[in-house]
């Protein structure tokens, strides 16, 4: 397969490292060139740090140091307001004047197309559209998102997901051994990511989970704060030989494909 270009639009720094990780470095270690892009600074994450400026700077160094570890080529940030993790981000009053979830689509969506038609990118990865677990700005990511490849002229589109039904069976029975953390609400992923029936693509990164454990482990910044163990540390506490397992496969819709696709490469074409 000759080389392409690969533009990953996540909503915060740490996103990249949870969803798409392996991915990114699988393709990078093919020797395509992959481009990462975020919307935000993650200003208003939760964290040992107080919300604001300072967060943020210290979470973009983090991001860098996790795509460096993934082997992107280009890193870049549209530079819009963390709208926070409250439903619809909180009142008006509360977030900031440039928040993402506030931002015009349109506006929004001709900033990243810019960076699409610079990069003439093949591929595009966001968020399905429950933006996941229903983070507003991840949902304000498909949306932008989606617009930006049709402005961009962009021919693949992949949603990044996760398998919802394993994962909420998992969930539930690791839930009678572990008290998880207050903002992990397992009820909240009987709606989120996406069902298996709607996965066109799973990708198999076990070969990366390496890279993507230490991208991980590059936003510390995020794997403290609150009452207790955030997501983040606990997921960096499972063993190495059940990481690789748990964690080496990353899962993504492609809507223009048939009922059924079944792919293991983003760059795979379906019959026609």
């Amino acid at each position: 397969m000759p080389p392409r270009t690969a533009v990953f639009f996540h909503a915060h720094p740490d996103d990249e490292a949870l969803l798409t990780a392996g991915t990114m470095a699988m393709l990078a270690a093919e020797g395509h060139r992959v481009v990462l892009v975020v919307a935000t600074a993650g200003e208003r994450g939760l964290a040992e740090m107080e919300p604001g400026e300072a967060l943020g700077e210290t979470r973009l160094k983090e991001l860098y140091k996790s795509a460096a570890l993934l082997g992107c080529a280009r890193v870049e940030c549209l530079g819009y307001g963390d709208s926070g993790l409250s439903p619809k981000g909180g009142s008006a009053e509360e977030r900031p004047d440039n928040a993402f979830i506030d931002a015009d689509t349109e506006a929004a969506a001709k900033a990243l197309a810019a960076i699409l038609q610079e990069e003439r990118a093949d591929l595009l990865a966001i968020y399905d559209p429950a933006g996941g677990y229903g983070h507003p700005d991840h949902v304000q990511v498909h949306r932008v998102g989606k617009r930006a490849a049709k402005i961009a002229g962009t021919e693949i589109v992949l949603e990044a997901t996760v398998n919802r039904d394993p994962l909420l069976w998992l969930l539930r029975v690791a839930g009678r051994f572990y008290k998880f953390p207050p903002e992990f609400d397992v009820r909240t992923f009987e709606s989120a990511y996406s069902p298996g029936e709607a996965i066109t693509h799973r990708v198999n990164v076990r070969r990366y989970t390496r890279q993507k454990r230490s991208s991980m482990a590059a936003h510390a910044s995020q794997a403290s704060g609150g009452d207790s163990d955030r997501t983040l540390a606990v997921m960096l506490k499972v063993p190495r030989p059940l990481y690789r397992f748990v964690f080496g496969t990353e899962w993504y819709v492609r809507r223009d494909l048939p009922p059924g696709a079944r792919l293991t490469h983003p760059f795979d074409r379906w019959p026609t």
